[in-house]
């Protein structure tokens, strides 16, 4: 090979680096790296730990212009403690592979670090709040669908109440919401009680705390009505939850705009437990058909088995 050839090689993996991983210039990349798709949510916190800010599969091509079929780009917000892969490493290239711009991000932990979403809620959702923005000016779209996993699906009405979101935000899908907290079978209730712990959990996971049934923040939030008009609110739950508890606590109130969904309801031999629910083929039909409820289909019922038994 000579000089020539070389060094025209050298300035093509050079151009693709720049263009692929942005180059160190602190600036999004136009299409993030990503991980392969997971079989589960274990799996996929496994592969993250090397990795913790790695793109989920099918997430974060900032080249992706929203389509006529699908006009606004999907949104995924993390669950407590998760990162954006170990959430999302499997329904987000679904739903690339449906035709939507899906974007995900880590927000509410150190950057860079393992944990996400345990930093206070207000914080947390400024952040998404934010990047939610960004994807709007970079894809040119006027409003922005979101599912978000259990803390995740709660964020958002903070989004929506507090931060402008009700007028950027069309549809919000809620996997196992925390909407009204956890008592966590009585456990987390328990604790709350005893002098020192909310203050000792709150150094490692303030939305631990704010979570919590009958936290100041949870009454503030749903205080006045837990919805607005003009946005479509889907809830889909497992009755097999063991983190939100009572599993009917992710439920909101009956209107027009608002469907809450029990998952066997639609598939009795679905054993999905809170973590696994993203990764549950039948949750994950649910949600395409709650982003674009012209063309529903009723998803296939298989029995699933839950991530922890």
């Amino acid at each position: 090979m000579g000089a020539t050839t070389r060094r025209w090689l050298t300035a093509a993996v050079a151009s693709v680096a720049v263009l692929v991983l942005g180059a160190g210039t602190g600036q999004a990349a136009e299409r993030e790296r990503s991980g392969p798709v997971q079989p589960n949510i274990l799996t996929a916190a496994v592969y993250s730990l090397a990795d913790p800010t790695i793109a989920p599969p099918g997430a974060n091509d900032w080249d992706c212009k929203p389509s006529a079929a699908h006009p606004n780009p999907v949104l995924l917000s993390n669950g407590t403690t998760a990162n954006a892969y170990e959430n999302w490493a499997n329904l987000s290239q679904k739903l690339a592979n449906a035709g939507y711009c899906v974007f995900a991000g880590n927000f509410g932990g150190a950057p860079g670090a393992f944990l996400q979403t345990v930093g206070p809620v207000a914080d947390t959702t400024k952040a998404l709040a934010a990047f939610g923005d960004e994807v709007l000016a970079r894809t040119g779209a006027s409003k922005l669908d979101v599912v978000g996993h259990s803390q995740g699906g709660m964020n958002i009405r903070y989004w929506i109440k507090y931060l402008g979101g009700a007028s950027k935000i069309s549809r919000l899908v809620g996997l196992s919401p925390s909407n009204h907290g956890t008592d966590l079978f009585g456990l987390l209730s328990t604790l709350e009680r005893i002098p020192g712990v909310p203050a000792a959990l709150g150094t490692v996971c303030q939305a631990c705390n704010e979570q919590a049934v009958g936290s100041d923040f949870l009454t503030d939030l749903n205080a006045g009505g837990e919805t607005v008009d003009g946005i479509q609110y889907t809830v889909i739950q497992t009755r097999y939850d063991d983190v939100v508890t009572p599993y009917t606590s992710a439920f909101l109130p009956t209107k027009p705009n608002v469907k809450n969904i029990l998952l066997q309801n639609v598939c009795g031999l679905d054993f999905t437990d809170h973590l696994g629910i993203t990764y549950d083929p039948v949750a994950q039909g649910l949600v395409l058909n709650a982003l674009d409820p012209a063309h529903a289909k009723t998803p296939p019922c298989v029995p699933v088995p839950p991530v922890i038994s």
